[in-house]
């Protein structure tokens, strides 16, 4: 029994290492299949998997650091295939392609799953994606190379990297993936897993401009169904039933991931939470309050609810992004002392989000 335990860790040992040399069979011996449908087969000169709205995991494999390789046969359709690395439960990094948004400024997403939300409304722009003009009823190799907390991704063996860009977690090994196109599907072929070249040339990430005067961070709830917030008799004790998780910080100078400390989906119904500020005014006064939220809020002053907004995907335009900014505002009726502000934010999906700003913070002392 001893010696077979041996034998097949030296096995795995042998498995695991030789990732670094040669293409990864694709099979069910090395891979975990979750797909509406999947077909294995010889396409335009190469072994391919043919992934219908699902994923393949490799099994008992994990990555920290280390180059990932594999070609995708591109479609103009739309989708998102990508793959999740150092994937942890409900946690990963990820970068996906879009190619119906081919040669278009977001045609790509670096982006990290956050408590089972890829929070792409929040970390959007030339920081985490590029312009590139996919090619169209071909393969295109694709190279990601991680090290650490650092990233870069290679597109037709480019020489140098199309995106650079810092991780969304702490480093920690986990789990590998990879998506086809949705309901539209894809071929993928020639996986490679290279643990021992993780070298980062080039390494230039872009920035951001960030709000400026944005609340610095907020305190969040544990998390209730948004139907509460409908009746005003029921509001009272929704507020005062709360547990108040801890607080949140502004990301990147833009807004408060809530998905950073609140689980959408689990065992645990609700789909909404409370984030809070205390409003100290040295006299009655009225106040501009700019704001950003996703998907939708419920602003309550004092207790009392006084706006209701709804910034979804496509809620205000059928290409609307529901991207996170100062793109509503409310005025304030202060009273001397402390105000309490709540913004009620339920979620969908692409971020659970909230920021806000004073124009004029004059005299205001924020908690």
């Amino acid at each position: 029994m001893y010696k077979t335990l041996i034998s097949i860790t030296l096995l795995f040992f042998l498995f695991i290492n030789g990732l670094a040399q040669k293409t990864i069979p694709l099979d069910t011996l090395h891979w975990s299949i979750n797909a509406r449908s999947y077909v294995l087969e010889p396409f335009k000169g190469k072994d391919a998997i043919y992934l219908q709205a699902g994923s393949i995991t490799l099994k008992d494999a994990t990555f920290l650091n280390g180059t990932i390789e594999y070609d995708i046969f591109m479609k103009e359709t739309r989708g998102f295939p990508g793959v999740y690395f150092r994937s942890n439960n409900s946690n990963a990094e990820q970068f996906y392609l879009r190619p119906h948004q081919s040669g278009n400024p977001d045609a790509n997403q670096a982006i990290g799953l956050i408590n089972g939300i890829t929070a792409w409304q929040l970390y959007f722009g030339p920081k985490y994606s590029f312009s590139y003009k996919y090619p169209v009823d071909k393969w295109m190799h694709v190279k990601i190379v991680v090290h650490e907390d650092k990233a870069q991704v290679y597109l037709d063996h480019a020489d140098k990297p199309n995106l650079s860009w810092r991780l969304f977690h702490e480093t920690k090994s986990g789990g590998i993936s990879f998506t086809g196109g949705g309901i539209s599907g894809m071929h993928l072929a020639n996986f490679k897993i290279n643990n021992k070249v993780h070298d980062i040339q080039d390494f230039n990430p872009g920035e951001r401009k960030p709000i400026e005067g944005a609340i610095a961070q907020w305190e969040v709830s544990d998390k209730f169904e948004e139907n509460l917030l409908n009746k005003e008799n029921t509001l009272k004790s929704t507020i005062a039933n709360r547990k108040w998780v801890e607080k949140i910080l502004l990301e990147e100078g833009t807004a408060a991931n809530i998905s950073r400390k609140v689980q959408l989906r689990d065992d645990q119904p609700g789909n909404t939470v409370f984030a809070k500020i205390t409003i100290t005014a040295d006299k009655d006064e009225t106040q501009l309050f700019e704001f950003g939220y996703s998907d939708r809020v419920v602003v309550i002053l004092n207790g009392k609810p006084i706006y209701k907004g709804n910034n979804g995907f496509r809620t205000r335009d059928y290409r609307y992004l529901g991207t996170i900014g100062l793109f509503d505002a409310v005025y304030l009726n202060l009273k001397k002392g402390k105000n309490t502000l709540l913004m009620a934010v339920s979620e969908n999906f692409g971020g659970w989000l909230v920021t806000g700003r004073f124009p004029n913070q004059h005299k205001l002392k924020i908690k």
